[in-house]
């Protein structure tokens, strides 16, 4: 290092700097928001915690503080399971068998649950689609995934198309599809009930493109 002995003991008798002394001050507030988010606070909302405090904070110096305070934030888990297929209720047959070509409109629908980030959070959605055209004709959105949320869908799509009886209804194994109201539901509109093998998703997701555009 370049530096005159001087100057070496010219900065020990300076001592710390405002900025470090402010910085060590905060750091106890930066752990503090930390607990209290749990570990999900990222250097906006930290920074926000400081600014809170009476001290202005930019996001950059809130990544430095946290690096300081030793603290990071966790990752949000962007998967989120969309079937629960650990159920005993009764499991319909695989009456489409992936024979996913049909020659006329509303005598096959196929259902299945995501989810989409919006400005609420994280809410689930049920797509109801022809198989014949492959546009939605149902669809209901919730914060809850319950059984609520697949007959609005169904409800819908009867509602728009009015199918005849007999349309083969297929879906996954989960525990709204399988739901002995959701089943009566379909009995009532002289739907048949078709669903997945265990542990294949491909026998739904497959016939259900991500740009899904309304019938």
């Amino acid at each position: 290092m370049q530096v005159s002995r001087s100057g070496y003991y010219a900065w020990r008798k300076r001592g710390k700097s405002l900025r470090q002394k402010e910085n060590e001050q905060l750091v106890p507030v930066v752990r503090a928001a930390h607990r209290k988010s749990k570990g999900t606070y990222g250097a906006r909302r930290i920074a926000e915690e400081i600014q809170a405090h009476g001290s202005f904070c930019s996001r950059t110096r809130a990544g430095t503080l946290m690096k300081l305070a030793n603290v990071i934030a966790k990752q949000k888990k962007k998967f989120k399971a969309t079937t629960d297929s650990k159920h005993n209720l009764p499991i319909a047959q695989n009456l489409l068998d992936r024979q996913f070509e049909v020659k006329e409109p509303d005598t096959a629908y196929v259902s299945d649950i995501t989810y989409i980030w919006t400005h609420e959070g994280w809410l689930y959605l049920a797509v109801v689609l022809d198989f014949f055209s492959r546009q939605v004709v149902g669809w209901s959105m919730s914060n809850r995934m319950t059984k609520k949320l697949v007959m609005d869908s169904l409800r819908m799509a009867i509602w728009r198309r009015q199918p005849a009886s007999s349309l083969i209804f297929h879906s996954d194994r989960g525990s709204q599809y399988c739901s002995k109201d959701f089943q009566k539901m379909l009995k009532v509109h002289g739907m048949i009930s078709s669903m997945s093998r265990k542990g294949n998703c491909w026998d739904t997701q497959f016939i259900i493109p991500m740009n899904v555009r309304p019938a």
